[in-house]
C-alpha cells in the first residue's frame, strides 16, 4: 500500500536540477552561478579551526556571524536573519507569512523556488510578466498588490534572465507598496550589479520596515558547498517568525565560521568580482559572434535564446514555436553533456529555447563557447 501523502506535495513543483553529473570525464561546471573559484585560504583555515568542535551543536543564534554582518551593513544585528542557504529563510518566510486566502505575487521567469511558496502554504500566486528587455516590470507588478497580498519577492538581478532594474526604479517602487505586504528583494547576485552600488538598497531599510534583503554567501563568496545565507530586515518581525518556523540549529557551525572570515576580506572579493566581469564581457562578445544576444548580465551569468537574440516569454511564441524552440534546446544541452560540460536548460526556468549559462574560469568559458560553436 502507497504512502497517503499531503495534498500539497502534489502542488509542490520539483526543483529543477542540471543535468549531466554522471559524466565519467571532468566536468565544465557552468550550471549552477557557482563561483570557479575555490574558498580564500583564510576561509579555509577558519573551517580546519571549527572541525576541532563538532561534536557541540553550532551557535544557535549565529550570534558572530550576525554581529559581523550587522558591521559590515550597519544593521542592528536583531535585524539579521541567518539561513542555510538564502532559500532557507525563503522558504521559511513562505511558511511565516503566507496562508489560504492570501496572495504572493512574483515575476516571472524568475528564481525557480518561488513557485513553492504558494504552492506548499495554499495561498494564491499571481506572476507578472518580465518587460520586454527581461526585466521586472515593477509598474505591473506593484498593480497587483491588493489587501490580500502577504508578500511581494523582486528578484534583483533576476535570476534566471540575468537582468537588473536600477535603484531609483527600485525605491520608487517601495513607495507604492503598502506597510502590511512583506517586499523581498533577492539580491544573491548583487555584487556582480554594476547599475547601482550594492550596499545602496542597505539605506532603503530604515525607510521600509516591511523590506528585506535576502543575500548568500554561496556567489561572490564561493561558499556554496555550506550553504549560508542571511537577511538583512527593515524590523524585527521577519527574523522573529522565520525562526520560529524552522527546525533548531539550521545554520552549522562550519558554515557560520567560514561566513564570518569571508567578510572580513572585502578586497579578495572585489577582485573576484571584477575578474567575473571580464569574463562576462569576453563571453558576451563571444556569443554575439555566433550571431546569439545575450540579456544585459548583471550578474554572473548569461541568459540567451539559441536561435538569436532574445524575444520575450512563451506567452510571444506559438505553440509550434515553443516546440522547435524546446527540442532545439534538448540536442545543444545534450550535445554539451556529452562533452562533460553542464549548463542550465531554459525549458525548466520559464523559457524554452534559451539557456542559464555560469561564467567559470577563461578555461572553462573557452571550453564552453567552443564547444557551443561546433554544435551549432
Amino acid at each position: 500500500m502507497a504512502l497517503e501523502l499531503s495534498a500539497r506535495i502534489a502542488r509542490i513543483p520539483a526543483y529543477p536540477a542540471a543535468e549531466g553529473y554522471a559524466w565519467k570525464g571532468p566536468l565544465t561546471r557552468l550550471a549552477s552561478n557557482e563561483s570557479p573559484w575555490p574558498p580564500l585560504p583564510a576561509v579555509r583555515e577558519a573551517i580546519e579551526r571549527e572541525l576541532a568542535t563538532l561534536n557541540r551543536y553550532p551557535d544557535p543564534t549565529a550570534g558572530a556571524l550576525r554581529a559581523a554582518l550587522s558591521d559590515r551593513y550597519g544593521v542592528p544585528s536583531e535585524r539579521i536573519a541567518i539561513g542555510n542557504g538564502s532559500c532557507d529563510i525563503l522558504l521559511a518566510a513562505g511558511e511565516a507569512l503566507l496562508e489560504p486566502g492570501a496572495e504572493l505575487v512574483y515575476s516571472w521567469p524568475a528564481f525557480s523556488v518561488y513557485p513553492h511558496l504558494a504552492a506548499a502554504s495554499g495561498a494564491r500566486a499571481i506572476t507578472v510578466a518580465l518587460d520586454d528587455q527581461d526585466r521586472h516590470d515593477l509598474e505591473a507588478m506593484a498593480a497587483e498588490v491588493t489587501v490580500a497580498t502577504r508578500l511581494l519577492i523582486v528578484c534583483n538581478p533576476n535570476n534566471p534572465t540575468s537582468t537588473a532594474v536600477d535603484f531609483q526604479r527600485i525605491a520608487d517602487f517601495l513607495q507604492k507598496i503598502p506597510p502590511h505586504v512583506c517586499v523581498i528583494l533577492d539580491e544573491a547576485y548583487c555584487e556582480f550589479n554594476l547599475s547601482h552600488d550594492p550596499d545602496a538598497t542597505v539605506d532603503l531599510l530604515s525607510e521600509h520596515p516591511n523590506l528585506v534583503l535576502l543575500r548568500t554567501f554561496s556567489k561572490v563568496y564561493g561558499l556554496c558547498g555550506l550553504r549560508v545565507g542571511f537577511a538583512l530586515c527593515g524590523a524585527v518581525d521577519l527574523p522573529h517568525a522565520v525562526n520560529q518556523v524552522r527546525q533548531p540549529f539550521f545554520s552549522n557551525s562550519v558554515a557560520q565560521a567560514a561566513a564570518v572570515e569571508a567578510l572580513a576580506h572585502q578586497d579578495a572579493v572585489a577582485e573576484r568580482v571584477t575578474r567575473t566581469i571580464a569574463e562576462r564581457i569576453s563571453v558576451e562578445e563571444r556569443l554575439r559572434a555566433l550571431g546569439i544576444g545575450p540579456a544585459a548580465s548583471q550578474t554572473n551569468f548569461s541568459w540567451f535564446d539559441l536561435d538569436g537574440p532574445l524575444r520575450g516569454g512563451p506567452e510571444r511564441r506559438d505553440e509550434q514555436e515553443l516546440q522547435e524552440a524546446a527540442r532545439r534546446e534538448e540536442r545543444v544541452v545534450r550535445a554539451l553533456a556529452e562533452r562533460g560540460i553542464l549548463v542550465r536548460a531554459g525549458g525548466a526556468l520559464g523559457r524554452p529555447g534559451a539557456l542559464r549559462v555560469s561564467y567559470g574560469t577563461s578555461e572553462e568559458n573557452e571550453r564552453f563557447l567552443s564547444a557551443l560553436a561546433e554544435i551549432l
